[in-house]
């Protein structure tokens, strides 16, 4: 080894315990198997799972006193460096554990959010990730540091007088919340006049959503030949990508989004952070809803992502649903059809199988995207020609009166 030359030592991170309390919940993950996922998106590994049953949780632990003692001897005999629970936790409860377990303790809201901080690479992205974090470490600022409770101010002290460490820290974190909100809302106006252009240009827009790892950015670059990021793994991509999409049957060029993946319980942060990003599919023409169907769990997280869609006002949006990775189901599994049907809240909503990996059934897709297409410009010239009806027949009204 040369002298300009270092030897790079690897960092062992203490593995995570993960904690999951049953409430009796018809889907309940038992097994904790998205919750390893997520812990190994963010780099971690896992040491064991443990599942609690409760009928409901505790105001001051979240699980009872004696699984916290268990839990406790458990982390210890492993030689885990943090607890991850598999839930929401107060500030409160995350701060009571922690003292009792003497372990950082987090939950599935501040995983999530660290795998957004590490995935995010436009400038936006990091934009609204880092405004869910502030809003989310606002409420954690009582944690476990002593340091906050003092006071300080005085003269020639930062802050006023008698304010204490911890009001000075929400004061603070407040005034950055308000600054990356300008910052974004500035990017709003840049993306709605985006939108706008295309609009006026009569440009058909068709966004992909669905579950995360549910296969949208393959399939995305299965479609328009892109190069977007995609991997086996959860949140591989949390940017939009935008690109024209040529459709041969309709000779026509439409315009097809990439937009960030859904999961169970979502933070509410991360979906009014990512307003801007996810306001793609709110002014779509057409969702892609890209589902997994070698998942046995797709039906629960076809019912996530519409409660996603209704919180932020994409309900209303035609849908095609994409059942993606058909390479991935047992022969005796597979479907008749690669073209059908499927009720959704007491709708019929249109169905195609396709496998983004091999590529079976993207023909097809296309096939029903430009049937659609044909459709959208046969109803707009119809409205056209209403529109040029209505005008003359009001002009001709108005020659009778003169």
């Amino acid at each position: 080894m040369s002298k300009n030359e270092f030897a790079v030592t690897p960092i062992e991170v203490p593995p995570a315990l993960l904690v999951g309390v049953d409430f009796g919940e018809k889907h309940f993950d038992r097994e904790l198997e998205e919750l390893g996922l997520l812990v190994q998106t963010a780099g971690l590994e896992v040491c064991d799972r443990i599942v609690v049953k409760r009928k409901f949780p505790d105001s001051a632990f979240f699980i009872g006193t004696g699984k916290v003692e268990e839990i406790k001897a458990l982390a210890l005999g492993h030689g885990a460096g943090e607890i991850i629970f598999d839930q929401a936790l107060s500030p409160a409860q995350q701060r009571n554990l922690e003292r009792e377990i003497g372990l950082p303790v987090y939950d599935r809201t501040f995983l999530i959010l660290e795998i957004f901080a590490q995935r995010a690479r436009s400038h936006e992205g990091k934009l609204q990730v880092e405004l869910a974090r502030l809003q989310y470490l606002s409420t954690r600022l009582v944690r476990r540091w002593s340091h906050l409770e003092r006071q300080r101010g005085g003269i020639g002290g930062r802050g006023g007088p008698g304010e204490t460490q911890i009001e000075l820290d929400r004061r603070m974190i407040n005034e950055s919340v308000k600054r990356v909100r300008e910052r974004l809302s500035k990017l709003k106006k840049q993306r709605s006049t985006q939108r706008r252009q295309r609009q006026r240009n009569e440009v058909f827009n068709i966004s992909l959503v669905g579950y995360t790892n549910a296969g949208k950015s393959s399939l995305f670059n299965a479609m328009v030949k892109a190069r977007a990021y995609a991997a086996d793994q959860l949140f591989a991509t949390l940017d939009t990508t935008t690109r024209q999409l040529y459709l041969q049957q309709a000779q026509a060029h439409v315009s097809l989004s990439d937009t960030v993946g859904f999961i169970r319980d979502l933070p509410h942060g991360l979906v009014e952070a990512f307003q801007a990003t996810l306001q793609e599919a709110v002014d779509a023409d057409l969702l892609l809803h890209v589902v997994d169907a070698s998942n046995p769990h797709f039906p629960e997280q076809i019912q996530e992502v519409t409660r996603v869609l209704a919180e932020i006002g994409a309900s209303d949006v035609p849908m095609l649903l994409v059942f993606n990775k058909l390479d991935r189901i047992a022969a005796e599994q597979l479907p008749v059809s690669l073209q059908d049907t499927m009720e959704i809240d007491g709708r019929q909503i249109p169905r195609v199988f396709i496998s983004a990996h091999s590529g079976q059934g993207i023909d097809t897709l296309r096939d029903v995207l430009a049937q659609w297409w044909l459709a959208r410009r046969s109803s707009d010239d119809a409205y056209a020609d209403g529109q040029d009806a209505a005008d003359c027949e009001q002009e001709q009204g108005l020659d009778g009166q003169v």
